[in-house]
């Protein structure tokens, strides 16, 4: 038990009686969710964590081999659950960390409540044959990926404004371009690899956990084509289209967010 909460850096915050797990999304850590904790701790008891390899997580414990495919990372949620006994628990992912919960869901379905997802994407190709638009070119994947290998600093530098709704001022950019960079650059670079190569498709149909799909007017990474898509296929799912522009309502619309989040839970 201390090995995995000390491994993927957990915390436990909040006396409520109901269990939500905080996921945090690839190139960001726990520290993310700052903007909604506060009032969620108030009803709810929320564990927080790191994925190995991000914020203040055991990067001694990275295995390239097991962290290939999302599937590792779920396996981490398991132990995650396991060490603090948590059932029946609601999981609230940020983009790759909606299709990590999805997995873990599919497997052991007596694990989860509800999964809520922000800014989802069951894959980020696009698909000519089939008409799925996923918002990439496997070009532009490739792109950004020799741009980590080759400038990773520059890297963080051109994604932030690039993802982030810069209209709150400078000050929410600056907090996830720190987060970009502090990462390790190899591992972010694998992580980014298997995120934006997986294909998750196939997976949506087979998940029976409600879902709600909290999806942004305006997202550089997923588009709203992505949000209907996994809301035509997710059964007993919502799809919620929220004001908020950029990758991260979270942070930069935390109050429009946590009302469709509240709202939900409430339900």
């Amino acid at each position: 038990m201390v090995d995995v909460l000390k491994r993927n850096n957990v915390n436990v915050i909040g006396d409520g009686e109901k269990t939500i797990v905080l996921a945090h999304g690839f190139g960001c850590d726990q520290k993310m969710w700052k903007y909604v904790t506060p009032a969620l701790e108030k009803d709810y008891k929320l564990i927080l964590f790191d994925y190995v390899g991000a914020g203040n997580s055991d990067i001694a414990a990275y295995d390239k081999e097991k962290y290939s495919n999302l599937h590792g990372y779920a396996e981490d949620v398991f132990d995650i659950l396991d060490a603090l006994n948590l059932r029946n628990i609601t999981f609230i992912g940020h983009s790759i960390s909606s299709m990590i919960g999805m997995i873990a869901s599919i497997k052991r379905p007596d694990y989860f409540k509800q999964l809520l997802m922000i800014g989802p994407s069951a894959c980020y190709l696009n698909e000519p044959e089939t008409g799925y638009v996923g918002g990439f070119e496997k070009s532009d994947i490739n792109e950004l990926l020799d741009m980590m290998e080759m400038n990773f600093t520059g890297w963080a530098s051109y994604m932030a404004p690039a993802v982030m709704d810069d209209s709150k001022g400078p000050e929410l950019v600056r907090d996830l371009e720190n987060s970009f960079a502090s990462t390790n650059p190899r591992i972010a670079r694998e992580f980014a690899e298997v995120t934006f190569f997986s294909d998750n498709r196939k997976n949506v149909p087979l998940m029976k956990v409600p879902a709600l799909i909290i999806q942004c007017s305006e997202d550089s990474i997923v588009p709203i084509s992505a949000g209907e898509y996994l809301h035509e296929y997710t059964p007993n799912s919502t799809l919620q289209i929220l004001d908020a522009k950029g990758h991260y309502p979270h942070m930069s619309k935390p109050v429009e967010t946590l009302k469709l989040i509240t709202d939900y839970l409430a339900r």
